[in-house]
């Protein structure tokens, strides 16, 4: 297995792996912070502050890559946890819009509100902005985990109605400007290169304020200083909705939201969706400018894409390929091989 490079960095990354919106590689320089951190761990040379700073660099690194300020942001541990803290806190009776088939983090803790009278709708994704103005807020992932289809923003952001996006399968590799939205929430596992136990949520500044449900000593203006002892004393704004965090999945995605923030992401969106966009087409399905291929094979046909050691997932009955900067010709050209006759 050779390394591959991309954009000025090295990824340690076999041949035939297509499954980023599972579990991303990290590049080099991320697995190096993440293991030099355990090395210090394992020394005793560690010390709690000192991730301080990482969290801090994660946080503008995430919202540099949606288009928002560092100080709307919260730090938070998953994606349900943050989208929690929004569900335990619109008013009774609110109704929540979101799409069929969505990822559950994005929609079981709105459900889980059920005794208050909250309500969750499904509908098709070609009904979603239609049915928008006759709810309280649309809860919706901007790329769907199960099939890549990406959401329609523009028209979204010109609805009525409140939004909360999750960004987990977008972030890294999509353009975005998600100042708009009143909450965007995302991951740092799959298109980041970090580890899991890192996420964020911004909240934007007309947003209805949310309750603290997780209060914790790490939501103080100075964590350091809000370890024992009442009264309650939080920070201002999102930042008192921090989480404790995770401190090596802050490590590495404090290296790799820094890296990629700093990347043309227009170039990052052609070469990913440019490859799964290869092979919809030669497969016979149309280009839909997502990373993400979601297709229809027979059994022999995926017995087929292992044998030729592609590295995929089965998401709601069909074949998901997902495609990032590591990825090149030869992916394509392994698949496509590999599932040419059935």
């Amino acid at each position: 297995m050779a390394w591959r490079e991309a954009l000025g960095e090295r990824f340690d990354v076999p041949d035939g792996y297509l499954n980023t919106a599972s579990i991303g590689i990290p590049s080099g320089s991320v697995a190096d912070a993440v293991a030099g951190a355990v090395g210090e761990w394992r020394r005793g040379d560690a010390r709690p502050p000192q991730y301080d700073k990482d969290v801090a660099a994660a946080r503008t690194g995430w919202a540099r890559l949606i288009g928002v300020a560092p100080d709307r942001v919260a730090s938070g541990a998953s994606v349900s946890q943050l989208v929690g803290l929004v569900a335990a806190s619109v008013p009774d009776g609110t109704r929540v819009l979101t799409v069929g088939n969505e990822f559950t983090s994005a929609t079981f803790p709105f459900a889980a509100q059920h005794k208050r009278g909250v309500t969750v709708t499904e509908v098709p994704p070609d009904r979603l902005i239609d049915a928008a103005d006759g709810h309280d807020l649309v809860a919706v992932s901007v790329v769907q985990s199960a099939d890549g289809a990406i959401v329609d923003l523009g028209a979204l952001r010109d609805t009525n109605t409140p939004v909360l996006l999750d960004a987990t399968q977008a972030v890294g590799w999509l353009p975005m400007d998600l100042d708009w939205a009143e909450y965007v929430v995302g991951g740092s596992y799959k298109w980041l290169f970090a580890p899991r136990g890192a996420a964020w949520l911004a909240v934007h500044p007309d947003a209805p304020p949310l309750v603290p449900h997780v209060a914790n000593w790490y939501g103080g203006e100075d964590p350091w200083d809000t370890v024992y002892g009442l009264p309650l004393r939080l920070a201002d704004g999102p930042r008192g909705l921090d989480l404790s965090p995770v401190w090596f999945s802050q490590v590495g995605a404090a290296a790799a939201t820094e890296w990629l923030a700093g990347l043309d992401l227009t170039r990052v969106r052609d070469h990913c969706a440019g490859l799964a966009d290869t092979v919809r087409t030669e497969l016979g399905y149309p280009a839909t400018g997502s990373a993400i291929v979601s297709v229809d094979l027979t059994d022999h046909q995926v017995e087929r894409l292992g044998q030729a050691g592609v590295v995929s997932s089965v998401r709601a009955g069909r074949t998901r390929l997902s495609f990032h900067l590591y990825n090149t010709e030869d992916d394509v050209d392994r698949v496509l091989g590999a599932v040419a006759s059935r």
